[in-house]
C-alpha cells in the first residue's frame, strides 16, 4: 500500500494561501479518481478539488475554514500503487438497445459520409476561472459540447458552479432546438445573434467580472433604486488635511488622505440617521447593531472589490487612517482574506479618483444603500457674510446618495447628505487626532 499526499494546488497567479471550506469526503471513505474530495476558496476563486487516485481517506491535517499555503499536504490517501487509478465512472439512464444487422461491405463513399457527420470528438478542461466536475465534462464530452459552447451556460450551484442538473437541461432544450447555420456576410459572423466584425476583439469576462455582473443586475432587480444628490464645500476639511498632513505621517506612520476624514464624517451621519444602516429581509427590516463601511476600491485588472472597515463607530481618525490605509494595500496587491470583503452594512465610493464630479453607484446587496464622492474641485462661490456677499474660490464636492425605495424615503434619503453636508462643512479646524 502507498500513502497518496493531498496538497493545495496552484489556484492561480498571486494567490499563495487558501481556505479549505469543506470536506467532501471522511476519513475512511473510499475515493475514487477524478472524484471531488474537499473545496477551497481565495479572494479569486471558490472550487472543488478532485483526488488524483483512487484509495481511502485515512488522514485529515487541515480543518474546515482553516487557511493553508499553495503546495502545503491537506491529507493523505491511502491507495494500491500496484494498481493504475481507476477512473469515476457514472451512471447512465438505460436506454434500450436496438442492433441493427450492417452488410458486410459499406461503399466507401458511404464511409466516407459517416465519418464527416460525426461529432468532433472534444475535450473539456478545468480553468482557473471555473471548475468542471468530471461528471459534467463526461456529459460534455459525450454531447459533443465545444468548451466555449460550455463556458456560455449558467450554473445554479455554488459560485454559479455548473451542475448535473444544468448542463442536462442544457442538453434537452438543445436537441429540441433547430441549430441555425452560422453563414458568413460580407465582412462579419454571426455569433449567438450578435455582428462581430472580422478583426474585432472577443475577450471572455474572468471570473471576478462575472460576479460583479451577476451581482448588480440582481441588485437591481432587487431594490428600487432612487438617488439626491447634494453639493458640499470642503474648504475647510482641505485646508486642515494640507496643513497636517505632513504632521500626521511623521507622528503617525500612516498617510493622511481625504479618505478617513471623508468616512468619520459618513460615520457620524449614519449614527445620526440609522435606519439607512439596515438590511431588508422578506417583510421585515434588520436594523444594524454596528456600522462596518464598504469601501469601493478598483483594482488594476479594471475590476472592482469591496473591502470593509469594521465597528466604524469606534474608531478616531487614526484608527480609521489605519483601516483605510491596511484595507486599501491589501486589494492593491490582491492580499485581502475573506473575512475583509464579509459584512458590510453601508458602502462608500469615490468616483471622484477617475475624475467625476458625480455618479449614480448600484446598491450593494443586501445594503440598502451607497454613498458616491465626486471629486473635489475649486469653483467660483457667493459667499454670504454679515457685511454683504462675494464671490471666492471654495473647494466643492458632489455627493450622490442611491438608497432603496423600498425601505429608504426621499426625505430619509436627501435628510441623510444634507446632516452629512453640515457636518462637513462645519469641520473643525482647531482639532488634533490620536
Amino acid at each position: 500500500m502507498a500513502k497518496y499526499e493531498l496538497r493545495i494546488p496552484k489556484l492561480g497567479e498571486s494567490v499563495i494561501e487558501a481556505t479549505l471550506t469543506a470536506w467532501l469526503k471522511e476519513i475512511g471513505d473510499p475515493v475514487i479518481a477524478d472524484e471531488g474530495i474537499f473545496e477551497v476558496a481565495t479572494d479569486k476563486v471558490d472550487t472543488e478539488i478532485p483526488c488524483e487516485v483512487s484509495g481511502i481517506l485515512i488522514e485529515k491535517r487541515v480543518q474546515v475554514d482553516q487557511v493553508a499555503k499553495i503546495g502545503q499536504i491537506v491529507g493523505i490517501v491511502e491507495t494500491d500503487a500496484s494498481d493504475v487509478p481507476v477512473k469515476k465512472v457514472e451512471k447512465e439512464v438505460s436506454k434500450p438497445v436496438i442492433e441493427v444487422q450492417q452488410p458486410e461491405e459499406v461503399p466507401t463513399v458511404v464511409s466516407k459520409i459517416i465519418e464527416e457527420i460525426q461529432p468532433e470528438k472534444v475535450s473539456i478542461s478545468t480553468t482557473e476561472d471555473r471548475y468542471y466536475s468530471p461528471l459534467v465534462k463526461s456529459i460534455a464530452e459525450k454531447e459533443g459540447i465545444a468548451q466555449s459552447e460550455l463556458d456560455g451556460i449558467v450554473g445554479t450551484g455554488l459560485n454559479q458552479r455548473l451542475t448535473k442538473d444544468d448542463i442536462l437541461t442544457y442538453v434537452q432544450n438543445r436537441s429540441q432546438t433547430t441549430a441555425q447555420p452560422i453563414v458568413p456576410t460580407a465582412g462579419k459572423i454571426n455569433i449567438s445573434k450578435s455582428q462581430v466584425s472580422l478583426g474585432d476583439e472577443i475577450i471572455p469576462m474572468d471570473r471576478m467580472g462575472k460576479l460583479i455582473a451577476d451581482h448588480m443586475i440582481m441588485s437591481k432587480q432587487t431594490s428600487a433604486h432612487v438617488q439626491s444628490f447634494i453639493e458640499i464645500d470642503v474648504t475647510k476639511m482641505v485646508q486642515w488635511r494640507d496643513k497636517n498632513k505632513d504632521t500626521f505621517l511623521e507622528k503617525t506612520g500612516e498617510k493622511l488622505t481625504y479618505t478617513p476624514i471623508l468616512m468619520l464624517a459618513v460615520t457620524q451621519t449614519i449614527i445620526d440617521y440609522p435606519m439607512v444602516n439596515v438590511s431588508v429581509e422578506g417583510t421585515n427590516i434588520i436594523k444594524k447593531k454596528h456600522i462596518n463601511l464598504g469601501m469601493a476600491t478598483a483594482l488594476s485588472n479594471g475590476n472592482l472589490i469591496v473591502p470593509v472597515i469594521k465597528n466604524a463607530e469606534e474608531l478616531n481618525l487614526l484608527g480609521m487612517a489605519k483601516a483605510v490605509n491596511r484595507l486599501a494595500d491589501l486589494a492593491r496587491n490582491n492580499k485581502l482574506s475573506p473575512d475583509d470583503i464579509q459584512g458590510g452594512t453601508y458602502t462608500v465610493t469615490n468616483v471622484g479618483s477617475f475624475g467625476s464630479i458625480t455618479g449614480t453607484p448600484i446598491i450593494n446587496q443586501p445594503q440598502v444603500a451607497i454613498l458616491a464622492l465626486g471629486a473635489i474641485r475649486k469653483m467660483p462661490s457667493v459667499i454670504e457674510t454679515p457685511h454683504g456677499d462675494y464671490i471666492g474660490i471654495r473647494n466643492k464636492m458632489i455627493v450622490a446618495h442611491s438608497y432603496d425605495h423600498r425601505v429608504i424615503n426621499g426625505a430619509l434619503g436627501g435628510q441623510f447628505i444634507l446632516r452629512l453636508k453640515e457636518i462637513i462643512e462645519n469641520f473643525d479646524e482647531s482639532q488634533t487626532y490620536g
